[in-house]
């Protein structure tokens, strides 16, 4: 069985289009077989996008697990002084995002990198942001809290979204033993947004 966060290059393709309306603004990106949330916007980024799109995120930007990149393009496309970085390990997904970034406009502030968590990642950030791939399992998803602070800048913020029943409270408690500042910005359908500060 494929999943969203490995690279089967027998999987058939499918030409998905994800149609939806986010603060106004209709939204229309390419999706495909093998990839997260390939039919719709889900809900975890949906809120994380409503809760942070128009926040000071600095002018870097850091997206782990873009998938085919709504949340990244999407930071990019409501602020042109932001420059995103966008990292996952599935390349089909990645190829999706550089589609969709050109069909947005933003390709000239994205940068696209595959990339497993941080390994092909050097630089520092303003923001790290994920939706993190849960069924990946903690092995993977830790590793984006745990090293999170050696990529943020003085004064930096990781921003996540995550179900309650997928163990956010762990990972708010796990988050406030790493980061001098840990806080819930938003809950919504059982999904809460974490930001934790450097």
């Amino acid at each position: 069985m494929s999943h969203y966060f490995t690279n089967n290059e027998d999987l058939a393709h499918e030409n998905i289009a994800i149609k939806f309306t986010l603060l106004g603004e209709e939204y229309n990106l390419k999706s495909d077989l093998g990839v997260f949330s390939k039919r719709s916007l889900d809900d975890g980024t949906r809120l994380l996008l409503e809760t942070i799109a128009k926040a000071d995120l600095g002018k870097s930007i850091l997206d782990v697990g873009c998938g085919v990149g709504p949340i990244g393009l999407i930071l990019a496309h409501l602020d042109s002084e932001r420059y995103v970085t966008m990292c996952d390990v599935n390349l089909r997904a990645l190829d999706l995002a550089k589609t969709n970034a050109k069909n947005l406009g933003v390709e000239s502030r994205v940068e696209i990198v595959s990339s497993d968590v941080y390994r092909s990642i050097n630089s520092t950030f303003d923001t790290i942001v994920s939706n993190p791939p849960i069924r990946a399992g903690k092995a993977v998803t830790y590793r984006i809290y745990d090293e999170a602070q050696s990529h943020l800048n003085d004064g930096g913020k990781l921003i996540i979204v995550i179900r309650k029943q997928q163990g956010a409270p762990s990972v708010y408690t796990h988050l406030s033993s790493l980061f001098s500042k840990v806080e819930y910005l938003e809950s919504h359908k059982g999904y809460k947004v974490i930001i934790a500060y450097k």
